[in-house]
């Protein structure tokens, strides 16, 4: 099986449809989605609509998609977040904000051997950086691969024998992570439409079962188009501006 895995796309359009149209052309069984759909961009229902048609085999709900559709108040947010949920929730048609709102809650066991998560397998908000949390996430987990999301950074964590990796290079773009037999793996695939690390191409992964490995791509996008969108939508200047530098 060969599962398409997106992540954090918060309302960019124009990130997801670059990705989407790149992995139809790699081919894929079918999809996963980690959570975060809205926030931040300009088409938080187009979005939702296309994550819809795709009807994942599994998903989860993110942070922010909790706030869009009024489940939580915004607390914790900074202002620019707290602007763009608060506009999110105005725009969302209320059907939209009930299927957020239906969204389930990390972790979700995909199949015997992968399992989903927005932030952590043991906590939906945790944010998983260094090699402490990564730690405790991979013991937490109960699949040998774990997915997960939230930190808008790609990143590959393995643990094996009661070693700990951090296998960033051999988790950079178009360069394929092998799973190895009686390893754990905790791999985030990065952003789709909000990036963190400093590259602003759109983030997405392929995860295949049967060859044991997962494949993580970056992919150019029109970000003048998502730029020009969130503008004029009246959205925060500052989230025009992260697309174009990744931060």
């Amino acid at each position: 099986m060969r599962y398409l895995v997106l992540t954090d796309i918060h309302a960019n359009l124009e990130a997801l449809g670059a990705c989407l149209a790149e992995a139809t052309w790699r081919g894929y069984d079918r999809a996963l989605v980690l959570g975060d759909l809205v926030g931040y961009g300009a088409d938080p229902n187009a979005v939702i609509a296309r994550i819809q048609a795709l009807n994942p085999v599994a998903i989860v709900r993110g942070n922010h998609d909790r706030v869009a559709c009024g489940l939580e108040q915004a607390e914790g947010f900074n202002a620019v977040a707290k602007a763009a949920v608060q506009w999110t929730l105005g725009v969302l048609t209320p059907a939209h904000r009930d299927w957020l709102a239906s969204l389930p809650q990390g972790p979700t066991m995909v199949d015997d051997a992968i399992e989903i998560c927005h932030g952590s397998p043991f906590d939906e908000d945790a944010y998983i950086f260094d090699e402490l949390d990564a730690v405790h996430a991979l013991k937490a987990s109960v699949r040998a691969l774990c997915l997960f999301g939230h930190t808008h950074c790609p990143a590959v964590f393995q643990l094996s024998e009661g070693k700990f990796d951090d296998l960033r290079a051999a988790g950079e773009a178009d360069t394929p992570v092998p799973l190895r037999e009686a390893a754990k793996y905790l791999v985030n695939p990065g952003s789709v439409g909000q990036p963190r690390d400093g590259d602003p191409r759109a983030a997405y992964a392929i995860a295949d079962t049967g060859a044991r490995r997962v494949e993580l791509f970056r992919i150019e996008y029109a970000v003048n188009d998502a730029q020009a969108k969130v503008l004029k939508a009246g959205l925060p200047e500052v989230l025009a501006q992260r697309l174009g530098v990744g931060r």
